[in-house]
């Protein structure tokens, strides 16, 4: 499918902010199951100064810094993707997806540990504790209960997915995004951000490398297809690693893999490594923040994408891997 995303972000402060410096994670991957068309940012008021870099993933980020006082910030990312679809025995729910086949997965655990001498496989971070999604004696129980001897890690990761969507209630209200997973999976509800993270410290308790991906869902599913809860917000999901089949990407949300619905934006250990926006600001005070996503075919699209203006945005097609 080709898709546009428009994701924007307006912050309204109480008082005048001075100085701010932002990080943004804004641009889609180019991945060989995402084909990156065009992004452009818009950033308003202007910055006085911006520029462009790679995280540690080798993924783009934008800084940006506001010198001159302002009691409002609007960055709108306008982006055009195209996705690809899974096979069609990978759609559906899970219960009736047949994953591909994995090593069992206390060989993948046993992979995952370093000894002196090993051969390098960068998937190793993966299966270390990050702030949002730490090793805990808890979440290695958790995931234990579904899994079984020899059992394959697709298969386990699968279970685990399953159990988190049927277990924990889709509410909003219920955490934020510095809710840690413990208390996450002690509420038993929260967003995409808690489903996934706790996904990932799941199966990180029992050894295994897992990361987070942040991306958008298509707002309208195609004709006779469910509507994917989470659509018009920012989206999260886990990408399982096997080293002899590479990475499968979950959603525990909606029970299902991710694909040809599914925008990447960015992945990372946990949420405090992507998430869309960040910043440092002197002054303000209190602030409201609205957040609108719109992930639509390029046929139904309302509004093009706009020019690129002049150093603050791209537009580029890129063959790179994720």
């Amino acid at each position: 499918m080709r898709l546009t995303v428009v994701h924007e972000t307006k912050y309204e402060y109480e008082h005048a902010v001075e100085q701010a410096h932002h990080i943004a994670h804004l641009r889609p991957l180019a991945s060989p199951s995402q084909q990156l068309v065009s992004h452009a940012l818009t950033i308003e008021p202007k910055p006085e100064s911006l520029g462009y870099s790679l995280d540690s993933y080798g993924q783009q980020r934008v800084y940006f810094e506001l010198a001159m006082p302002h009691a409002e910030l609007v960055v709108t990312s306008h982006s055009e993707v195209i996705t690809h679809a899974l096979p069609p025995e990978l759609t559906g729910k899970l219960e009736r997806v047949v994953v591909p086949d994995s090593l069992p997965w206390e060989a993948v655990a046993e992979h995952m540990q370093y000894f002196a001498g090993q051969d390098f496989d960068a998937a190793r971070e993966f299966a270390q504790p990050s702030p949002l999604a730490p090793i805990h004696a808890t979440f290695a129980t958790y995931a234990s209960l579904v899994s079984t001897k020899s059992q394959p890690i697709y298969e386990l990761a699968k279970a685990l997915c399953q159990r988190i969507h049927t277990e924990f209630k889709y509410s909003p209200e219920a955490t934020d995004v510095s809710t840690e997973p413990l208390e996450a999976l002690k509420l038993k509800e929260g967003v995409c951000q808690d489903f996934a993270q706790v996904m990932i410290a799941g199966l990180r308790s029992l050894g295994l490398a897992a990361r987070y991906v942040s991306g958008y869902l298509l707002t309208q599913p195609p004709p006779g297809k469910p509507r994917l809860i989470g659509a018009d917000a920012s989206h999260a999901w886990v990408s399982v690693y096997c080293p002899k089949s590479g990475w499968l990407d979950f959603d525990p949300t909606n029970n299902c893999l991710a694909g040809e619905s599914h925008v990447k934006l960015a992945y990372g250990r946990d949420y405090s490594d992507v998430p869309p926006l960040r910043g440092i600001i002197r002054g303000g005070g209190s602030h409201t923040l609205d957040v609108a996503v719109t992930v639509s075919p390029v046929s139904d699209a309302s509004t093009p994408n706009p020019a690129l203006p002049q150093s603050q945005s791209q537009s580029q097609s890129q063959s790179q891997t994720q």
